[in-house]
């Protein structure tokens, strides 16, 4: 087929002879002017990151040329046509492919392709219309971490959260213990499951899968719509972690006490409070997306309220230290309230820790003072240490 390529040659010099790079007029049009309703029926150049479709004219000397009317021809060389090589045989004149625009403004005047990076947007592009219509896929589980498991769909590796997997492979471990969870998830890994799609991120390059499909998704459904916020019922811890505890208030419905609505003071480790099997009262407060919050700390008095009544701007006070952060150091006044000994107060962080040690009493007058924002600025004013060099 010497004579085929022959002609492939003469159209690709007809085509590098009228292809100059013709600049691109931009057109204005008043819209009270008799021809703005054509000038909407103009079709826009297409720029970097759309998607184009074509037809093949010719595949020659490592390069394919598509027509793209009415904005001229485009061109798929070097990197791109190498990454799209298993593809491209398989091509032929007259074919029609869908491909990425990476430079209107490209070589020689053609505007410059991908097909690898088409194939990529038209798989999230999949992913989008999968969650839409809820698809289930049948996906083989690659690894595991402390957090969940890692599948692969399309080529794209995804992650499924050990909270979207169901009933029956959910990690129930006494006291959250997080080496116990990964071994529980690891016995998962090889196996498959059928799972779908819930978030797709092509920015991101990231994918979420949830295992809690089908009529469980249905029940749980039914269950929530029995609630209201505001609702207060008895329920049973049935897990504690880092950020919270999972509390059942029925059979087949849990619902997360978010480490913040534990309790009015500080809690820095939910397990120390709770324990799995322990029976609560919990308030609803919010119900979004088929997930129910909870508050064990909205059905006990808010000692905000009451400091309101004792504490003013300048009142001489003590507090117990009882946390460090970025900011300086936490001294708690009474139970459920303390106020923040701000950095700035001390020549570096050496010296305030040297002076506020931890768990014990010291005088502090306050600067700041917003009981409604549950807000509480200290000035130390009792000798500070010089920081030991």
């Amino acid at each position: 087929s010497n004579t085929r390529k022959r002609m492939a040659l003469l159209v690709i010099n007809s085509m590098e002879e009228k292809t100059a790079a013709i600049p691109v007029a931009t057109l204005t049009v008043d819209p009270g002017h008799p021809m703005a309703a054509y000038a909407d029926r103009i079709e826009t150049p297409p720029k970097a990151g759309d998607l184009v479709e074509g037809t093949i004219i010719a595949l020659v000397r490592g390069r394919l040329y598509v027509d793209l009317p009415p904005f001229g021809s485009g061109i798929i060389y070097g990197r791109e046509y190498l990454n799209a090589a298993d593809v491209l045989r398989k091509a032929n004149p007259g074919d029609t492919i869908t491909a990425k625009v990476v430079d209107p403004s490209g070589k020689d005047g053609y505007i410059e392709l991908s097909l690898k990076e088409a194939r990529q947007a038209a798989i999230w592009s999949e992913a989008e219309q999968a969650i839409a219509s809820q698809a289930i896929y049948n996906l083989e589980v690659e690894e595991a971490n402390k957090g969940g498991l890692i599948l692969s769909w399309q080529g794209i590796k995804g992650f499924l959260p050990a909270s979207q997997l169901n009933k029956d492979h959910y990690p129930r471990v006494p006291e959250g213990d997080k080496e116990k969870i990964f071994g529980e998830l690891m016995k998962l890994t090889g196996k498959t499951l059928a799972v779908r799609i819930i978030t797709a991120d092509p920015k991101e390059a990231k994918l979420i899968f949830s295992e809690r499909v089908g009529e469980e998704e249905a029940e749980k459904a039914n269950l929530v719509d029995k609630y209201q916020v505001g609702d207060v019922v008895d329920g049973e811890v049935t897990g504690a972690v880092d950020f919270g505890v999972f509390v059942k208030v029925e059979q087949g419905l849990e619902g997360l006490v978010h480490i913040s609505e534990l309790d009015w003071g500080l809690v820095e480790d939910p397990r120390v409070l709770f324990k799995v099997g322990d029976a609560v009262r919990v308030k609803v407060i919010e119900i979004k997306d088929g997930k129910i919050s909870l508050s064990i700390k909205a059905l006990k008095e808010n000692p905000w309220k009451t400091a309101a009544e004792k504490y003013k701007k300048g009142m001489e006070i003590s507090g117990v230290i009882i946390k460090y952060n970025k900011h300086g150091a936490l001294a708690s006044i009474e139970e459920g309230v303390a106020g923040l000994v701000h950095m700035s107060e001390f020549a570096s962080p050496v010296e305030l820790r040297e002076t506020l040690e931890l768990g014990k009493s010291y005088p502090f007058a306050i600067k700041l003072f917003e009981p409604k924002d549950q807000r509480m600025t200290l000035a130390y004013t009792g000798p500070k240490k010089a920081a030991k060099k």
